[in-house]
């Protein structure tokens, strides 16, 4: 039986991109490629209420307009390439206390136990983007509005992070809009495809 939306788009404008109309379910990732400045991670901004834009978002049948900005960054939560890291202490950006689903997930993604308590400072920038991906799905959103999430990993690391991203999306349930340029990996985790061309989204044959 088919899912009712998750997140629903209702006419999204922003820049150049002709108005986005789209509806993701929960357990759904729908990847979207398209040539550099077409307008991917600014749609992903104007979803997550970054950047003004015409239109409306909802989450199920509540409209972004009636949530506090914060709340819904919180449920609606943009996870860029290159994350940003603002304590000294890995551990102190993820709440507490550190359960044992979050130590399983340290470990799927190729972490020790105590790299909660790691130095951010010491960190790479592969390390950072796994860690970021890890603290965005601690905090328990709705939705994942993910920018190239694995653009900084090496050819083991974006296997784990795939394996463990589908796997999150899918038991949680989340909805997942998922930037990504290599066609080779929007085949292994989109349940759908969107291309931008000529400014407006099309949908491309699928499995």
């Amino acid at each position: 039986m088919k899912q009712p939306p998750l997140l629903s788009l209702d006419d999204i404008a922003i820049g150049q991109l002709h108005a986005v109309s789209l509806e993701i379910a929960a357990g759904d990732i729908v990847c979207l490629s398209g040539p550099s400045g077409s307008g991917k991670t600014r749609l992903l901004r104007a979803i997550a209420d970054l950047e003004p834009h015409g239109g409306e978002a909802w989450l199920g049948n509540i409209a972004r307009s009636d949530w506090r900005g914060s709340d819904w960054r919180q449920r609606v939560m943009l996870i860029p390439a290159d994350s940003q890291w603002w304590y000294e202490r890995v551990g102190e950006h993820f709440p507490a206390p550190c359960c044992e689903s979050l130590k399983a997930s340290l470990a799927q993604l190729g972490f020790a136990a105590d790299t909660l308590d790691w130095d951010v400072a010491r960190l790479s920038s592969g390390e950072k983007q796994r860690l970021g991906l890890l603290r965005a799905i601690a905090h328990r959103p709705k939705v994942l509005l993910l920018d190239e999430p694995t653009a900084n990993l090496d050819a083991d690391n974006i296997t784990r992070c795939e394996a463990w991203l589908r796997q999150q999306i899918r038991d949680t349930p989340l909805a997942a809009l998922w930037v990504a340029h290599d066609m080779n990996q929007i085949a292994r985790v989109a349940t759908r495809h969107l291309h931008i061309a000529d400014q407006h989204l099309e949908p491309q044959a699928w499995k």
